[in-house]
């Protein structure tokens, strides 16, 4: 690769994944949008479905989002009838986030999403765990650059 070619545009990982990121929200619109869910209301979603009753904190942290992006999203959440949102009895400073039946049960109609994002893109559940243990090993190795983990 010559000098020029190295920084071109087309050349530059952070681009790639960037655009990649961007496109694949697309992709995941329609899908969500039967659960009545943006992309970034998903993957919170997600993140409660896995641990359930967690402070704003640890989400943001979890979701890499700070708290002038994770506030909005939680009061959408929750007045959607998602989740509620209360003051930790031990801490008044820290705000829980607790799943309520209707965020508990949307959970089953979740499970029909990453089969149809498989059946869009053409590939299959393998493919997709060996694209993520990729991203997931530069992301680890990010991380560690920037000391955030």
């Amino acid at each position: 690769m010559n000098i020029d070619d190295t920084i071109k545009l087309d050349n530059q990982i952070c681009f790639a994944i960037y655009a990649c990121s961007r496109e694949m929200t697309k992709l995941y619109r329609p899908i969500l949008d039967k659960l009545g869910l943006t992309y970034t209301q998903y993957v919170t979603m997600l993140a409660l479905w896995e641990q359930d009753h967690i402070s704003v904190s640890a989400l943001g942290h979890k979701l890499y989002l700070d708290s002038g992006t994770l506030t909005p999203l939680l009061k959408k959440l929750e007045a959607a009838g998602l989740l509620t949102r209360t003051r930790d009895r031990d801490d008044e400073r820290s705000v829980l986030v607790t799943l309520t039946e209707a965020g508990q049960a949307l959970k089953i109609k979740a499970y029909d999403v990453p089969p149809q994002l498989y059946c869009q893109l053409g590939s299959t559940p393998e493919d997709a765990e060996s694209l993520l243990r990729q991203v997931n090993e530069l992301l680890g190795r990010i991380q560690q650059i920037t000391g955030k983990s």
